[in-house]
Parts: C-alpha cells; structure tokens; sequence
C-alpha cells in the first residue's frame, strides 16, 4: 500500500515509459506521414472517436470500482483478523489454567498462522498481473515472495514445522493444531467446556476469515471485464491521432506556413498526454484486481501481521518486543 499523499514520479515513470515511448513514436510517425507524406488520406472524422472514448470511459469507471471493492473487502477481512487475533490471545490469557509456557504456545502458534496465511496469499497465480522489468525489480529488491513455511520456525515447534513442511494449506493445519491442543487441554482439565467452545467459536471466525481471504485470491476479476477494458482502451488510443489529424487540420489550414510547424509537436503532446491518461486508469484498476499479490495498491499484510505480533506479545508482558514494519520506497507491504 502506498502511503505516501502524492505518487513519486519516479514510481509513476517505472510504470508509464514504456507505454509513453510508443504513444510517443506512434504520433510522431502519423502525424509525420499526414504532413510530410502527403497521406491525407489517413484521418478520420473525431465524432466517432470521442463516442468510442466515452464508451471506453464508462468501462474503465465501472471496472475500476469493482476493483477497488476487492481491495476494500480484502482490507476489511484483515481488519477482523486483527480484531479476532487480538480476542484470541485475551481468551487464551483469561480461560487456560495452565503454565505460561502453554499459553504462549497458544498465542505464538497464531502469530505463525497469521504469517502462513499471509505468505499463502503471496503466492503467484497463473492470472497474477505481470508488470515491466522495471517495476518487477522493485518489488524483487523488496524480497516480498517467499516460500509458504518461511519465517515460522520463530512460532512454533521444530517438530510442527517439519509437519507442515508436506501440507497443502499451512494456515489451515495451523487452526487445526490449535484445536487439538485445546481438546488436550479439556482432557487435562486447563479449560472447561464451556471454555472450549468459546475457543471454538473463535477458530471457526478464523477459518471463515481465510475462507473470505482464499475466495478473492482464487476467484480471478471476470476476465471478460478485464480483457475487453484493456483491448478497447488500446483500440481507442491506437486510433486517437488518426482523429486528431481531423481536429487540427482546419486549425492548420488557417494559420501561415511560419507558424504550421507548432502545430506538429502539438498534436504529438495532446495524443500522448489522452493516451496515457486512458491507459494510466485502466492500469489502476488492472493493479487493484488482486490485493493480496504483495504490490504497491494491496493490502499491507506485513505490517498488519507485524502489529498483530507486536499486539500479541506485549498482551504476554513480553519486554523485547519488534518494531514496527517501515515502508520501503514509500509502499507499506
């Protein structure tokens, strides 16, 4: 997630040259042959084109705002892992009459859960957006990509992490492990009944968290909103100067041959200045279908596990307790 008020443009650049560079060359070579050819041939009347970006105006919009829902249910999903982490850990504190050890095997053994599960939705996908080298390597620098049971050994048991080495869903058999110690633990006489079921009304809030969590990473937005937004946004700016020769030609035809040649840079910069504002809203909503992919407009799962941590061992009385996660380049991860 980005946090800082205005975008960087060395960021917005990582995303733009290479789009910008051929709406550039793409003008240039069209306006060139219109004028320097003799092909006057090649315009076409403006009043279809602006119908056909209006059209492709209205699809963006409505893609956009189905993209950011995704982005904002993501973000509410983990506003109530937040909350559940920080109820499970007061249970645990309040319920369990047992060793403190105990209790922090409890509680540690969530903080692995919430970082399997962010780790999980980290993966990549085979309808995972692929960016340009440039931007890839930013996120590469940041090393945000790593295997499933990475960074739990700090959580839980050796003998747990050698488990679920071989499991298909760390974060499921993590809840599952909670509930089997739990039924030791009624066994043991540590929790009462009543104590258990409380614990497993809590489990099951979590399991439906990442059930919500799984349905989003999952589901891909319907291609056929993606796919068409960006082929009729490209038809759109492909053809754009092709009409902009129509608009400037009668401005043209009445100015003197000293000044005819302003008019050429000028259409190229109104041509690549549409273009790019097309193609920029059509990539925003493009980078929002996904909030879990670990890129610049997603769900800071990082941080929002690293508060969790923090929240949960203070609430042990724990004194070295981690800092906080910082941003890098201005993205909150």
């Amino acid at each position: 997630m980005y946090i800082k008020r205005n975008i960087n443009w060395g960021i917005i650049f990582r995303y733009a040259w290479k789009n910008t560079l051929f709406f550039m060359l793409w003008a240039t070579a069209i306006f060139s042959a219109y004028y320097f050819l003799n092909w006057t041939h090649i315009d076409i009347p403006f009043q279809p084109l602006s119908v056909i970006g209006i059209a492709v105006a209205f699809y963006i919009g409505f893609k956009n705002s189905q993209s950011y829902d995704r982005f904002w249910e993501g973000r509410k999903i983990w506003g109530g892992i937040v909350n559940y982490s920080r109820t499970w850990a007061n249970n645990v504190l309040s319920f369990v009459d047992d060793t403190y050890e105990t209790k922090r095997i409890l509680i540690y053994r969530h903080i692995a859960w919430i970082n399997a599960l962010r780790i999980q939705l980290r993966q990549p996908t085979s309808f995972s957006i692929k960016e340009n080298r440039a931007v890839e390597r930013m996120f590469d620098r940041h090393r945000e990509r790593n295997p499933v049971c990475a960074d739990l050994e700090s959580f839980i048991s050796p003998e747990e992490e050698t488990d679920l080495q071989n499991r298909k869903n760390v974060a499921t058999h993590l809840i599952k492990n909670q509930g089997l110690h739990l039924k030791q633990l009624l066994a043991d006489d540590k929790i009462t009944e009543f104590d258990k079921q409380v614990f497993h009304n809590n489990l099951e809030e979590l399991y439906n968290l990442q059930g919500k969590c799984e349905r989003i990473k999952n589901t891909p937005f319907p291609r056929q909103y993606a796919y068409f937004s960006t082929l009729f946004t490209w038809i759109f700016v492909l053809l754009l100067p092709f009409g902009l020769l129509n608009v400037f030609e009668n401005q043209v035809s009445q100015i003197t041959e000293q000044t005819q040649w302003w008019y050429l840079p000028l259409m190229i910069f109104f041509s690549v200045l549409i273009s790019w504002i097309f193609t920029t809203m059509e990539k925003i909503g493009s980078n929002s279908e996904d909030p879990f992919e670990g890129r610049i407009n997603d769900v800071p799962m990082t941080a929002l596990c690293r508060t969790i941590e923090i929240d949960l061992k203070d609430m042990l009385d724990e004194k070295d307790l981690p800092e906080k996660t910082k941003p890098q380049d201005n993205i909150l991860y």
